[in-house]
């Protein structure tokens, strides 16, 4: 019997990969930008200065990634709340595609806005 080829590895890579990179992050985001800086516990950063660090590609690269690897595991996340909580399994031919396309859409965004705008 031959092996099929699935994408499900690497879309569980993905997930777990999203997980981790925002479980990581997006606190020490949180904590910067929403409490110390605005309640005065640590002096923010000038504009200029915080411009400049958005520009350096590498700084670039971890928005983008952080943007796309959390977009990536909310799809799985909630594909499989979709399947497995609603018990909606016969629609899952639709919101495999719908869950997924929303990742690629949402990561090709995050691209423009990181690579372009920034």
């Amino acid at each position: 019997m031959a092996k099929r080829l699935t994408l499900e590895p690497l879309l569980w890579m993905l997930f777990i990969a999203g997980g981790g990179l925002a479980a990581m992050l997006i606190p020490i985001l949180i904590f910067l930008f929403g409490l110390a800086f605005p309640l005065g516990w640590l002096s923010p950063p000038g504009h200029e200065h915080l411009l400049a660090v958005l520009r350096h590609p590498l700084t670039r690269i971890v928005l983008f990634l952080l943007c796309t690897l959390s977009l990536f595991h909310w799809a799985h996340r909630f594909h499989y709340t979709l399947y497995d909580a609603l018990q909606i399994k016969h629609l899952n031919a639709l919101i495999n595609p719908l869950c997924l396309g929303g990742a690629i859409v949402g990561s090709v965004v995050a691209g423009y806005v990181v690579w372009l705008v920034l």
